[in-house]
């Protein structure tokens, strides 16, 4: 297939792209390189063999968007491109809802004017909000929502789910991810926050690195194996291939689909800092702080549904994640440049 990947430099999807080449796919990107550099198209080529093509291109620009669509001929999209920090979005709404939502709209449009039927949407457990148990299961539906960026998310899911109601040719595969964590085992791609991170690993990396005098730990007294919050982390690698088994479904099957991408297995908030102590060889501290507002003690997912119809199966352990995870960081200090 010809698979248009929007966001295809960021850390999901770089991942993505070196999955789907590897399954003898062809990729083409557009990002506005908002929040990744160019340079990940080199490291995308050092580890496949092939370099993308590639429009810097804001989803935004419908015009430039349309462009993109007239150069060439798709069979199906994977749709990364959207901004995605909780706590900006709480600080800039309008911009979250504008970018996330009007931008998606102008993509699905140009997708039914130029009959690309096929889409992998990256949505996230953030839908879920709060107000279910765990494991979290694809038929609680949609929860509420407890920031703009999980509500993008949400929103999104309504929209692709009506047009594929009202569309009997179109297909659409809703991935719920729970916590993309580590990196491409060359060292080569990875994750580079920009700015404060929004994910654990990170700021566990930075502190590692000497960057952060300490990582705060908020709340120690969950009912959870060491009274830290329990979260489902996946292996980004593992993430990409669930989406090419999943863009793959989407060409054979119409109507939509949500499924979870998960682990199905929780780890704590010390047992991972333990797991990176353990790859990057020594100690790293932690101060415990009182427990956040709004956060949960113990989220994972059901991954049933992703075995059935995807024939899923996370591959590798939190160990693996995070010597992923120091590989990348040691090797790039500063970024991918």
């Amino acid at each position: 297939m010809k698979i248009l990947v929007t966001g295809g430099t960021g850390y999901i999807g770089s991942h993505t792209c070196v999955e789907l080449i590897k399954n003898k796919h062809e990729v083409v990107i557009v990002d506005n390189l908002y929040n990744s550099s160019i340079a990940v198209l080199d490291r995308i080529e050092m580890i496949s063999g092939v370099k993308p093509k590639f429009y810097q291109v804001d989803i935004l620009d419908r015009e430039a968007l349309e462009a993109v669509f007239k150069d060439n001929k798709f069979d199906a999209c994977i749709h990364f491109a959207g901004y995605k920090a909780v706590g900006e979005s709480c600080e800039i709404p309008l911009t979250y809802y504008k970018n996330n939502i009007s931008g998606s709209i102008n993509l699905y449009e140009l997708m039914r004017k130029y009959h690309v039927d096929n889409l992998v949407f990256s949505s996230s457990a953030t839908v879920y909000g709060d107000d279910f148990e765990v494991p979290f299961k694809e038929e609680y539906g949609l929860g509420t929502t407890t920031n703009p960026y999980g509500s993008t998310k949400k929103m999104n899911e309504m929209i692709l789910t009506d047009l594929a109601k009202a569309d009997k040719d179109f297909s659409t595969v809703l991935l719920r991810y729970f916590n993309p964590i580590g990196a491409h085992e060359s060292g080569l791609i990875g994750e580079v926050p920009n700015g404060i991170p929004n994910n654990l690993v990170p700021y566990i990396a930075q502190t590692a690195s000497g960057q952060r005098d300490f990582l705060r730990v908020w709340g120690n007294d969950y009912d959870t194996v060491d009274g830290t919050g329990v979260r489902d982390y996946i292996h980004v690698v593992d993430l990409a291939k669930a989406h090419v088994l999943a863009i793959e479904y989407a060409y054979k099957n119409k109507g939509s689909e949500v499924i979870n991408i998960g682990t199905g297995k929780g780890y704590s908030v010390l047992e991972v800092l333990h797991a990176y102590e353990k790859a990057c060889g020594h100690e790293i501290p932690y101060k415990i702080m009182d427990r956040r507002p709004g956060d949960i003690a113990t989220c994972y997912a059901d991954t049933e549904k992703a075995s059935k119809l995807l024939g899923f199966k996370a591959e590798y352990d939190i160990n693996k994640m995070c010597e992923d995870s120091y590989r990348f960081t040691s090797l790039n200090p500063d970024g991918i440049k």
